[in-house]
This record gives structure tokens, sequence and C-alpha cells, in this order.
């Protein structure tokens, strides 16, 4: 039986499967562990009624386990790994936290109107921690094998290229070799391939965020 799976439809376009990265990573994990799923696409500007009803707070994403619907994508891909074991993606808690600090870098830099406040620095500092720890226990966070801070990073990390690379027309520098391998590995995947956002729809749920009204 296929999980259901409540998740962000793009601005202006409710058929089609929005920017969020949460969301993303809870399907990412759905696509490796090959659990089939049906998507509810749920535009954040209207929410349909049955989706207030059994998820009052509105997140997104959502997904039901035995006729109660779960959020928060932490505790989803914690549930995916306990109730689908196979492949494992549990990362090895030595490495759980490797580049988690880079979406809040990310974010700091990408909202900064001011060249001179150290937000370009502090998220190449954290850029530069993921390329050295890549060159020691690479391809991936954990070696060989993907796991869970692959998926909840590979999102991030593509919102990062589009974002910047639209808004401040900036690029991670090519002598992160590692980094880059790294960002082609993921995003070069099917399950990346079948859940990514269209650009033009990351760019636009950042808009609002980079250029407040």
């Amino acid at each position: 039986m296929a999980l259901e799976v409540a998740a962000k439809a793009a601005a202006g376009a409710p058929e089609i499967l929005g920017d969020c990265p949460f969301t993303q990573r809870v399907l990412l994990t759905l696509e490796e562990k090959k659990v089939p799923y049906k998507l509810h696409l749920i535009n954040l500007g209207d929410k349909p009624q049955w989706f207030t009803e059994v998820n009052p707070e509105g997140k997104v994403p959502v997904v039901k386990f035995d006729d109660k619907w779960v959020s928060d994508s932490d505790v989803l891909v914690g549930i995916l790994e306990e109730k689908y074991p196979e492949p494992v993606l549990q990362t090895p808690p030595e490495f759980a936290s490797v580049g988690s600090k880079i979406f809040g870098s990310f974010v700091t830099f990408l909202k900064s109107k001011d060249p001179s406040d150290g937000s370009e620095q502090a998220l190449l500092n954290e850029l530069k921690a993921l390329d050295e720890h890549l060159k020691a226990h690479g391809p991936y966070i954990a070696g060989e094998k993907i796991t869970a801070a692959d998926l909840s990073l590979a999102p991030k990390l593509y919102h990062l290229k589009v974002a910047l690379g639209h808004f401040k027309k900036w690029t991670v520098p090519e002598s992160l070799t590692h980094y880059h391998k790294y960002t082609e590995l993921l995003f070069s995947r099917e399950s990346f391939a079948k859940t990514i956002a269209e650009e033009k729809h990351i760019i636009a749920g950042w808009e609002p965020k980079v250029n407040p009204k």
C-alpha cells in the first residue's frame, strides 16, 4: 500500500511539486528505499479543508502512518528508517552533523545586503569544512554509501546553487573539488531527478525572503 504524503505545491502551479527542501528530503528517503507513495500537492496559500483538519499547524511535509498524519522531516526520516530498514540509510552518529550549518549560513548570506558583514566568509568556511571531510571520508558523508545526512543536505545544496547563482551571481569556488564531485553525485541520482523542484520555482520561493516588500 502506498504511503500518503502531503507536500508543498509550486507557487502559481498547483499541479507541480514546490520548492521545499525538507519535503524533498523525505521524498528522497522514500525513493531510495523504494517505498511506494502517493503525493498530495498542497497550495499553502489556500490550504484544502481536509488538510487543515488532519494537520492544524498546516506544516509540510506530512506523511500518513497508521491513520495518523505526522510532520517534521527529522521525525519522518526516523520513522521511515524503522519501518523500512532496507537499505539502511542511518548515518553513523560521528558523521550525522557534518554539513549541518551550511543551510543557515547560506540563508544569512543570501539575505545579506552588506558585503562586509562576514556572511560570505562564514558560508565559505562551512563549505570548505565539508570539502575537507569529503576528501578524508568521501565520496559521501559516511563513505561509499549514501546515507540520511546526504539526503538531508542534497536539496539544501541545490537551493544554494540555484538561489545564490540567481540573486548574487555567486558560485562555489572551483577549488573545492571534493564538494563539486559530491554535488554532481547527489544531483545525478535518479531519486534526486524525480523529486527536485524546477529552478524557476526555487527562485520564486526565495524571492520574497531576499527582497521583502
